[in-house]
């Protein structure tokens, strides 16, 4: 848990020497989304989300919240993230998967799950405990692993598009980058 908060700690502060003018910029505005992720071991997956977001120029912060070793440090987060400014949370984790949950339950603000791939069960028990939450707190659940940390990425940066339109032509611009890709090598031989 240091260890990633040292690592990002000193990229922040080195960050305005090694980055662009648009990225220096965004990492000074104060974040909209938060990543959050039970254990060291999530950010292989969870940081699909922020590759994502440093792609459509979405500040974001990260930090270890683990829902059964942190408890208490789990509901300050989630009871403080709507005065943070935090528009969305995404929140990773495997196997019990509690993390977006209980984060849903002490907070207003969306959260999206991601199910990190756990070694004995795949992933499936972290999807289960993520996508069946009781009526009346939501956890929008993504697919497990990378695929959905990167997806958690792009649906929080399209909810915050809703109310930017530099965001949604980013966005756009995204999408037909994707496209593009796709015709430019119809033929799967190559």
């Amino acid at each position: 848990m240091a260890k990633l908060s040292q690592t990002f700690a000193h990229y922040a502060i080195l960050a305005p020497f090694f980055i662009s003018k648009n990225e220096a910029k965004m990492s000074l505005t104060s974040p909209k989304v938060a990543i959050v992720m039970g254990s060291q071991s999530d950010w292989a997956t969870m940081q699909e989300a922020t590759q994502i977001l440093d792609q459509l120029q979405v500040s974001y912060h990260v930090e270890i919240v683990s829902a059964h070793r942190t408890p208490d440090k789990l509901f300050q987060f989630a009871e403080n993230a709507q005065q943070k400014g935090y528009q969305v949370i995404i929140a990773g984790a495997g196997g019990a998967a509690h993390l977006p949950g209980m984060i849903a339950a002490k907070t207003i603000v969306p959260v999206l799950g991601v199910p990190v791939k756990s070694s004995m069960l795949s992933g499936v028990d972290s999807l289960y405990s993520i996508v069946q939450m009781p009526k009346g707190i939501p956890v929008g659940t993504l697919a497990i692993g990378p695929a959905g940390a990167a997806n958690a990425g792009l649906l929080a940066a399209q909810m915050l598009a809703m109310n930017n339109a530099e965001l949604a032509q980013r966005l756009h611009e995204f999408r037909q980058a994707q496209t593009q890709s796709v015709l430019d090598n119809p033929d799967p031989r190559r």
